[in-house]
């Protein structure tokens, strides 16, 4: 087993992740990653329906959105959605991860990433003992560089029996 790539809860998307049990467990601010979490690499902008989810965990939650994706991809991307953004993030590489911490003043332990990528997204989560939520992909359509990690991705997961669609809180 590769215990570092191992995602705490395992969920089909955004939608299905227990909110009302993370903030019962006080968790205050959600890292969620852009492509393929919150819209496929081929939408420029934000769904309408994304937009009001996002806008309703505010309420309990800080909301920021991280990508390895460039500055323009991001900022036309969340045009219209109200919340932090970081973009050219470098996942897996800690800095943004500590800048947020520091910036936002909020302890690891109250934090939760949410992703659809093993080796990006949960990796770089587990490094610090943040929550991590692995989501399924949206679509099967990655960039370039992300076909490596998919690759890399499903070798990790064989090793530690983790399947895609095998759905779990804790694992």
């Amino acid at each position: 087993m590769i215990d570092i790539f191992i995602p705490k809860k395992y969920c089909q998307d955004i939608f299905h992740i227990n909110y009302k049990k993370l903030k019962e467990n006080d968790y205050k601010l959600i890292i969620f990653d852009l492509d393929n979490t919150i819209g496929s690499i081929k939408e420029n902008s934000c769904s309408q329906k994304n937009k009001e989810f996002l806008n309703s965990l505010k309420s309990d939650f800080k909301i920021i959105i991280v990508s390895n994706s460039g500055k323009k991809r991001v900022s036309n991307f969340l045009k219209d959605v109200q919340c932090d953004y970081f973009y050219f993030s470098l996942k897996p590489t800690l800095r943004v991860l500590r800048t947020i911490k520091k910036k936002y003043k909020i302890d690891y332990k109250e934090m939760v990433v949410v992703g659809d990528q093993i080796v990006t997204d949960v990796f770089w989560g587990n490094r610090k003992n943040v929550l991590t939520i692995l989501v399924d992909p949206i679509k099967n359509i990655d960039f370039k560089v992300t076909t490596f990690n998919r690759k890399l991705e499903r070798f990790i997961n064989k090793k530690n029996n983790i399947k895609r669609g095998n759905y779990y809180e804790e694992k």
